[in-house]
């Protein structure tokens, strides 16, 4: 039995809705991932921010961001985030979550405990677990 809490990453890189844009795609490549949960202040997942957001957006990021002139950086995630985030439950079973994914195309989705985020599985990560040795 695959169990959602055995395979999801606990250490998450979370970002705020006021964090500047260009914090974020710092964070991405930096850390070597593809999107970050948006968390308010207590942990409650307000929203996701990934590649694909802020490359949907380039024609207003180049009115909003110029390279090495912090005083016109004024993109922050909460203008580029998708605000309705699909979520799963850390109790929810492991099989409804790799449907999920794959329907939906997603490359992560975010775990939650009691309506605080906790982790965030992703396709890669349930790979990673179906390959090691029992």
């Amino acid at each position: 039995m695959f169990e959602t809490k055995a395979i999801m990453t606990t250490d998450v890189l979370t970002v705020k809705k006021q964090t500047p844009i260009s914090r974020v795609m710092e964070i991405l490549l930096e850390n070597d991932v593809t999107g970050l949960p948006v968390v308010d202040d207590d942990m409650s997942l307000i929203g996701i921010i990934t590649e694909k957001d802020i490359l949907k957006s380039l024609p207003d990021l180049e009115t909003k961001i110029l390279p090495n002139d912090s005083q016109h950086n004024s993109a922050m995630v909460e203008d580029f985030m998708a605000k309705e985030v699909v979520s799963f439950d850390q109790e929810e079973d492991l099989i409804a979550i790799c449907e999920c994914l794959i329907k939906n195309n997603f490359r992560r989705v975010p775990i939650l405990a009691k309506g605080k985020l906790v982790g965030i599985i992703s396709r890669r990560d349930i790979i990673k677990y179906i390959l090691e040795p029992i």
